[in-house]
């Protein structure tokens, strides 16, 4: 008995340190990822670079399913004039109402009446433009409404009761909240500076906010909108992922090179880990075992163990990979890398 015991020792730890993710499939074309994101029912949107003003977006079978321009018409932003087309830039996008609209942000609008666009260094620094949200229609590919918000939106999060979509202005500091049924903006809360990653628990009741240009966490209680905060959780944080408990947010902080694991009752760090150079964008697996992780300067993907916060694996990707999502379905991950590619993992 002894023996068989060690041999499903032996088994159970060459099963938990052999490479399980593996490249599925490397997606090219006229695209620039900065972001790339599920419907949750087989659409993946991938928002390039802002000069390429295109989403476009795939289905599982790894198919360019559409093109989808910034373009839109002066009667979307509330303009007189209908005939004038602006151009947006999209940054990251959500999904609402399930799957059926994707709401994106767009960093800055062109045209006529935008002419102070802020920038990546802009907080504090001057009054600049506004800018606007997209809905699209996923099933016309078209874009339906533009709410405005704040200046240089960033991160974008829909709740999961699809009644918000909460958006962060990098350069006016801020958290937009938009009311979905009336698609306008009916808040607006000062966090400071750079918010970037969003996070909203299953009942809808909580949202978290990672502000960047500092070592803390904004919450914000949906019920009364009004702001508390986690404090001290490390610098830079940029993108965080809640587990379907409740229990743990994770955050990538940028300037530590590390990912922290939250308990959230507590508000405070129970652990760190060291995934590779500036970690960006996080994504948990369906069953809240494994935290992907993508490390720009590295060029990496890190799969992390949350229930120690090791790191189990790490592979190779193209340059720059800076968004990530997962299919709980087919249980893939989709790497969207700045210098050209989409990356598909088998896990």
């Amino acid at each position: 008995m002894r023996g068989k015991a060690l041999l499903l020792l032996i088994i159970s730890v060459v099963a938990q340190v052999s490479p399980s993710l593996e490249l599925k499939k490397r997606i090219r074309g006229n695209i620039a990822p900065k972001s790339i994101v599920h419907s949750g029912n087989g659409l993946f949107f991938a928002q390039n670079m802002m000069y390429r003003h295109t989403i476009t977006v795939y289905n599982r079978d790894f198919d360019l399913v559409a093109t989808i321009s910034d373009k839109i018409a002066g009667n979307l932003l509330g303009r007189e004039s209908h005939s004038i087309e602006y151009r947006g830039a999209p940054v990251e996008a959500t999904f609402s109402h399930s799957g059926k609209y994707a709401w994106v942000t767009n960093y800055l609008i062109s045209g006529p009446g935008f002419q102070n666009p802020g920038n990546d260094s802009c907080y504090g620094s001057g009054k600049f433009d506004i800018s606007y949200v997209y809905r699209i229609n996923t099933e016309t590919m078209n874009v339906d409404q533009a709410v405005p918000v704040g200046s240089v939106p960033k991160y974008i999060e829909a709740s999961p009761d699809s009644r918000w979509v909460f958006v962060s202005n990098w350069c006016s500091g801020d958290l937009s909240i938009i009311d979905t049924e009336r698609g306008t903006e009916i808040k607006r809360i000062k966090v400071g500076r750079y918010p970037r990653g969003i996070v909203v628990d299953s009942a809808s009741t909580t949202a978290y906010v990672a502000v960047m240009g500092s070592y803390d966490i904004a919450v914000i209680n949906i019920s009364d909108m009004s702001l508390s905060w986690m404090k001290g959780i490390g610098r830079s944080p940029r993108h965080l992922a809640l587990d379907a408990s409740g229990q743990f947010l994770y955050a990538s902080l940028n300037a530590e090179n590390r990912i922290a694991k939250v308990d959230i009752p507590d508000r405070r760090v129970v652990q760190k880990v060291q995934t590779g150079d500036t970690p960006r964008s996080i994504v948990l697996s369906d069953d809240g075992k494994f935290l992907y992780v993508v490390n720009y300067e590295s060029n990496t993907l890190s799969k992390v163990d949350c229930s120690n916060m090791s790191v189990v694996e790490t592979v190779k990707t193209d340059h720059h990979p800076i968004g990530i999502t997962y299919d709980a379905q087919s249980r893939q991950v989709w790497v969207s890398c700045y210098s050209g590619t989409i990356l598909v993992y088998q896990d």
